[in-house]
């Protein structure tokens, strides 16, 4: 690009400091584009919290200046945040694979969301905007048609891989190292690069070292009926999985809406070919136990998965029998392993057969690059700066040591948080403006909303339960009708405990009538003067703090 002088703006708006919410955003004097929206999902204290999404207040602000949404891939820290996003900012047009595209389409119809601007690239698109030009890079994931996306400024060449690994024996097809080699000689100016497995060692397993592991498990156990649970997201395990139950003899029952998703994905894109595999559950009680493999959800010990529901015994459609075989194609995701375990011992005390990654260790690889594919990204763009993103501030620093061992210097490397941002101006790189990046929290069909006072009476309530205190008042004589009644949730159990609830409501009683003889009457003032007053007595009491909502039923007005 024809170098005019303007600055060229670079900051993430979720990504950094975290797994998940990706979105980054590169702007110049006179456009703004966005790569990816993603969502994360919500640590176990954000309570009732589906998803956490970016803070877009800026975007729309500035939306006239935005050209379009580019997405690396369809996983969902990617994708699953651009429903949100659609209704707050005008998007002119979002440019996906046609992998990516399908699944954006799926969660548009899901939330009832129109949206007819979505173009369809490859690897040999080119979209040229006013001031940029974007060019995308095949690369290997765990999911089809994953690109990293080449930005031309009047600054130079801004690359950012996506999720990404180099895979030599994939799946489907290997990263165009070669188009990455040729831009490295051009000369990138900044290349922005997925951290999440910057702390492990080393190269990361290829794909076909699990393909050669299920098929061994296969011809082990190919008397017996195999289970399968892995990511519905990772639609190349979905095909190999298929793939040897074909070579086995074995129809395939889906179950778990998201995988269902998959595999009408992976047959409309000619991922799976043959259709005829795939059988209902009644279909399947008509065939032997080893001509039938179940591939389900709940990998990560979902309660709701399908595996949680088998190893609870609630599932409707199917019972597990003590010489299944289920296997785990996949790790728990920090957070998770608690959840996992959990499902894994209560299918061991129905006798079943389990084997993970732990028994197995080919029985998964991440689709994340180690620290060796960074360093080999590294070299093959060979950039003058470097910005590590998508992961915590460990992972973020060590990748940072990873590129000046291959000759990045120190000083040209920026460890940003969401916000923050670089500004490439006149062949130089310095720290730039802030921007608005917090965290908008989604509860139900509801964006924002839930801010922290929300989210610390929910875990006041999960911890400490609810006490409602009924108190019927003649306001006219401002005197009580009635002894308060109490009733709790959460807090202790009414009935058995009699003496503390008389005694919590002669207490409230007492409250009551010491603020009716010195206050004037006020609605607000009366609730309040309660919890004040009864917090520290139940504190005394039970040491605990439950949430305190007086029932004011207000009478001869």
């Amino acid at each position: 690009m024809k170098k005019n002088n303007e600055t060229i703006s670079v900051f993430a708006l979720g990504g950094l400091g975290e797994i998940g919410k990706n979105m980054y955003v590169i702007k110049s004097d006179k456009e703004i584009i966005i790569i990816d929206a993603g969502v994360m999902f919500p640590e176990d204290e954000l309570l009732g919290i589906d998803y956490v999404i970016q803070d877009v207040s800026y975007l729309k602000e500035n939306e006239k200046l935005i050209k379009g949404l580019f997405i690396t891939h369809g996983h969902e820290d990617h994708i699953g945040g651009i429903p949100f996003l659609l209704q707050n900012v005008n998007i002119p047009k979002i440019y996906a694979s046609k992998v990516a595209n399908d699944l954006i389409v799926k969660k548009l119809v899901d939330r009832n969301i129109r949206y007819d601007n979505l173009e369809i690239i490859n690897e040999d698109s080119k979209i040229k905007l006013k001031t940029m030009e974007v060019e995308f890079i095949r690369t290997s994931h765990s999911i089809p048609e994953s690109m990293a996306i080449a930005v031309h400024t009047s600054e130079g060449i801004i690359i950012q891989t996506g999720d990404f690994k180099f895979d030599l024996t994939p799946i489907g097809p290997m990263s165009d190292i070669h188009k990455m080699a040729r831009l490295g000689e051009k000369g990138v100016k900044l290349l922005m690069s997925d951290s999440t497995n910057s702390l492990s060692e080393g190269f990361s397993k290829s794909e076909s070292s699990v393909d050669e592991t299920i098929n061994d498990i296969f011809d082990e156990y190919s008397t017996r009926r195999i289970i399968l649970a892995t990511f519905a997201s990772n639609i190349y395990r979905i095909k190999h999985i298929v793939e040897t139950c074909r070579t086995h003899g074995r129809k395939v029952v889906i179950y778990g809406r998201s995988m269902e998703n998959s595999k009408e994905i992976a047959l409309n894109n000619g991922l799976i070919k043959d259709k005829t595999i795939f059988i209902e559950a009644n279909e399947a009680k008509s065939l032997k136990k080893q001509e039938v493999c179940i591939l389900c959800t709940g990998s990560q010990g979902e309660p709701l998965a399908a595996l949680s529901r088998m190893a609870e015994g609630t599932h409707k459609q199917i019972t597990l029998m003590p010489d299944d075989v289920v296997v785990f194609s996949s790790s728990p995701i920090p957070g998770n392993k608690a959840s996992v375990n959990r499902v894994i011992n209560k299918l061991y005390l129905k006798g079943i057969k389990v084997v993970t990654n732990s028994s197995a260790p080919d029985i998964h690889t991440s689709g994340h690059a180690m620290q060796d594919e960074q360093k080999l990204m590294l070299r093959l763009f060979k950039p003058e700066y470097f910005m590590p993103i998508h992961g915590e501030y460990r992972m973020l620093k060590k990748h940072k040591e990873s590129a000046i061992s291959c000759g990045v210097k120190k000083e040209n490397i920026f460890i940003l948080k969401n916000g923050e941002s670089i500004e490439l101006s006149g062949g130089v790189i310095k720290r730039g403006k802030d921007y608005p990046a917090g965290d908008i929290y989604v509860d139900g069909s509801r964006i924002g909303g839930v801010g922290s006072v929300v989210l610390k009476d929910r875990k006041l309530m999960s911890k400490d339960g609810i006490l409602v205190a009924i108190i019927n008042l003649d306001i006219k004589n401002k005197t009580l009708l009635l002894h308060p009644n109490v009733t709790t949730r959460g807090f202790v159990l009414v009935n058995e405990n009699t003496d503390l609830i008389l005694s919590i409501s002669k207490k409230i009683e007492s409250i009551c009538k010491k603020y009716l003889q010195k206050n004037k009457y006020s609605y607000l003032d009366f609730k309040n003067q309660i919890i004040l007053d009864l917090n520290p007595y139940i504190l005394e009491l039970t040491g605990r703090r439950p949430i305190i909502l007086p029932v004011v039923m207000e009478l001869n007005k």
